[in-house]
């Protein structure tokens, strides 16, 4: 396969990187569509926008968030220096917050006053919540039956800032069925209401705006490193479940071939098992919530039901981004089982006296295998993307299940 002159050109003009992406929705949603496409068009090139979006990120999320050296961590392991991009001490405790920012201006924009979003671990929907109830939008979050058991924290949370949760008890009741009924609200609703989407998937142009958004942690990451260490990380790992925090880390280094990249996915109880959410690593390029990417389905095509551990990752498709770095061999995807992420969870507790969240938790995990294998001179960075507190008591119960 041909190596392109960047991997930071995408997507083309029809949302499109190499045969992933495009648009793949209702007729009914096309307009709307395409009028979200020419407000984000315009707000790129407008830098009042920007203003705009400089002053959420000082004073109200709290940017920049620090590159901190993790030297238990790295003392542990006994190779690469590992330090961790701390986007859980953003306002709301995740990178979601950079993203969903960056829609409410452009859902006030276009004179929308009703906001909808999936959600499935949860902080997707407290950004959506927090800066809906800051610009006085009415705001609708579904999420799934199974995700809210597994999530009260910040269901409670979600409500407290004003929110209506609509509990989603088809399919698995996670992330995915989430989306369908969020999907449903917007074709029925197009009129009045903006879909705030809180990954790099979704019809164009939601992956290449989420991931624009996001790439505020990669942007920084590098200036960080250049400040700590004088020279450009040579290792970046994040955790992808629909992938925006790892594409936020990863694009502004894509450019970089002395860069290695590495997703990290959710293996569940194992590849071999079928109860995993490995898209990439175990599924094929099909058609899922308005674009084409890698995810798990039958022979027949049918969407196979995803697990995880993390409720942020039980998601069977993957940004239609990830799919094109994957086949064009720029990113590598390892994969992390449940066990292994829990077991991650505790260490970095213990040892750094920060509570991860378990998406990044399987990240942490896959840096555990690494790190040892590379040199004391090697410079890893972790995103650390999301706080533990919404996942403490789920850790609990399933460590009690394992004694």
């Amino acid at each position: 396969m041909n190596r392109p002159n960047t991997f930071r050109a995408g997507p083309d003009e029809r949302g499109r990187f190499g045969s992933y992406g495009g648009r793949f929705v209702a007729e009914t949603l096309m307009p709307l569509i395409l009028e979200l496409e020419a407000a984000w068009e315009a707000a790129k090139t407008d830098p009042a926008f920007w203003a705009e979006m400089a002053d959420w990120s000082k004073d109200y999320i709290g940017r920049p968030s620090p590159l901190y050296h993790a030297a238990r961590l790295t003392e542990h392991c006994k190779g690469a220096k590992i330090y961790f991009k701390r986007d859980e001490l953003n306002h709301t405790g995740s990178h979601k917050i950079n993203n969903v920012v960056g829609q409410m201006l452009l859902a006030l924009r276009m004179g929308k006053k009703r906001v909808i979003a999936e959600t499935g671990a949860g902080q997707h929907g407290v950004a959506t919540a927090t800066v809906a109830a800051r610009l006085g939008l009415e705001c609708i979050i579904y999420m799934g039956e199974r995700d809210i058991e597994r999530q009260r924290p910040n269901v409670f949370r979600m409500e407290l800032l004003g929110a209506k949760i609509h509990p989603v008890t088809s399919g698995s009741r996670t992330l995915k069925d989430a989306m369908n009924e969020a999907l449903r609200d917007w074709v029925t609703n197009v009129e009045t209401t903006f879909y705030v989407i809180g990954t790099v998937a979704g019809p164009h142009p939601y992956p290449a705006m989420v991931r624009d958004f996001q790439s505020v942690i990669g942007t920084e990451a590098r200036a960080q490193m250049q400040e700590k260490e004088g020279r450009l990380p040579d290792v970046l790992v994040a955790a992808v479940g629909g992938g925006s925090n790892a594409m936020g880390l990863f694009f502004p280094f894509l450019d970089d071939p002395s860069v290695r990249i590495v997703g990290v996915e959710a293996e569940g109880r194992g590849i071999e098992t079928g109860e995993h959410a490995a898209a990439l690593t175990a599924g094929t390029p099909g058609v899922l919530h308005g674009s084409r990417s890698y995810l798990l389905q039958d022979a027949d095509g049918q969407v196979v039901e995803p697990h995880s551990i993390s409720a942020g990752l039980d998601y069977p498709g993957i940004g239609p981004e990830h799919s094109w770095l994957k086949d064009m061999g720029r990113v590598e995807y390892a994969t992390i089982k449940d066990d292994e992420a829990l077991d991650a969870f505790q260490l970095c507790s213990r040892l750094e006296g920060i509570i991860p969240a378990l998406e990044p938790s399987h990240a942490l995990a896959h840096v555990l295998k690494l790190a040892p294998t590379l040199s004391p001179e090697t410079l890893l960075v972790m995103n650390m993307c999301g706080r533990g507190d919404k996942d403490v008591a789920a850790v609990a119960e399933h460590l009690a299940a394992r004694r």
